[in-house]
């Protein structure tokens, strides 16, 4: 009976090696196929990000460039779409003002600014009416505080402030945007 117990024994724990030794492959198995599968999602990726798969023809990139066999773009309902044309932007000379302040000491601002015109015919009406753009800008800049300026939200109300103003100023014509080229508060 000792011998049978012994037996049986050694015969559990060779199944319980056995079961370990199988579980343990089957860990190694499913890491090695997660890892196949990260570094097969991780090349796709790659690949898409890359433009590699593009399916545009480089004969249509260089006639784009040149405008040569351009086909018009289609909307919804099957019209073509008329592009927008390409702003012009216009310099205004640089301004220095006087800011509005309390203090003894005088607080300059230097401003350089481009104007965004949607269309080459409103170009000339804004350029004949520049002295009354540069009149309006100067007026509402001299009439800034300090805390006027401070931060991007002051920036942004300046800009809109601007943009109202010149658009009151050039009317009919248009200006799209008022860009900073240059601000400095002394």
């Amino acid at each position: 009976m000792a011998e049978e117990e012994i037996e049986e024994e050694s015969e559990s724990t060779d199944e319980d090696g056995e079961e370990s030794s199988s579980s343990g492959g089957k860990k190694k198995l499913l890491i090695i196929i997660g890892a196949v599968v990260l570094l097969l999602i991780g090349g796709a990726a790659a690949v898409f990000f890359s433009g590699i798969l593009d399916s545009e023809d480089p004969k249509k990139e260089e006639g784009a460039e040149t405008g040569e066999g351009e086909e018009p773009e289609l909307g919804p309902d099957g019209k073509p779409i008329a592009k927008k044309p390409k702003p012009i932007f216009l310099d205004l000379d640089e301004m220095i003002v006087n800011l509005n302040t309390t203090e003894r000491r005088q607080s300059l601002l230097k401003i350089k600014v481009a104007l965004e015109i949607p269309t080459k015919k409103d170009v000339a009406n804004i350029q004949a009416l520049m002295p009354r753009v540069v009149d309006n800008f100067q007026t509402y800049l001299r009439e800034l505080r300090l805390d006027d300026l401070r931060g991007s939200a002051g920036m942004y109300r300046l800009r809109e402030e601007l943009l109202t103003r010149i658009n009151v100023a050039v009317q009919p014509s248009k200006v799209s945007a008022v860009l900073f080229k240059e601000m400095l508060v002394q």
